[in-house]
């Protein structure tokens, strides 16, 4: 789904061979863009694995100092990481591991601090992890968010997009 996601829609091509298609378990092959998909995003509730994925991008984050309920500090965090990276040489973590850091250390704090909460996302693009609204009426997946800056070198863009998004979608008092 996202643009380093772990899943997308083309992860695993369907073999074009009829008799290597009737082998294939319809559970393992089913990414949710099947023939009944209508285009609007489906959220499913977390599984151990997606859990299991956000504690451990949420303790490398409190590792490099990062206070996730401070968009300060996520976005100077990741302003530094991207320049780390960028600079001649390209020190520091790759794209892939700062992408998933932030992306998620950004989703906590929405789960925190607005009328979201995280779910498994499927859209047209693949699947990711995503927050949705409790009307559903809005899904955010925060590893495009990140993901699509990174690619085009945007910094300083965390605490002005990510209060919008919070302003969009309240925590109920």
């Amino acid at each position: 789904m996202g643009l380093f996601s772990r899943k997308g829609k083309d992860d695993e091509a369907t073999p074009t061979d009829a008799a290597a298609v009737a082998e294939l378990d319809p559970a393992e092959t089913d990414d949710g863009s099947g023939p009944d998909f209508t285009g609007r995003p489906v959220a499913k509730p977390l599984g151990d694995e997606e859990r299991s994925r956000i504690a451990s991008a949420l303790e490398h984050a409190a590792g490099e100092g990062v206070d996730v309920d401070d968009l300060a500090s996520i976005g100077a965090h990741y302003d530094a990481a991207f320049r780390r990276w960028s600079e001649e040489g390209g020190t520091g973590e790759g794209p892939d591991v700062i992408v998933e850091t932030y992306a998620v250390a950004i989703g906590e704090y929405l789960a925190r601090h607005s009328a979201r909460e995280w779910a498994v996302v499927t859209d047209v693009f693949g699947t990711d992890l995503g927050l949705v609204a409790a009307r559903a009426d809005t899904v955010v997946v925060p590893h495009n968010l990140v993901g699509a800056r990174w690619m085009r070198g945007e910094t300083g863009w965390v605490p002005g997009v990510v209060s919008h998004l919070v302003s969009i979608r309240p925590r109920p008092s």
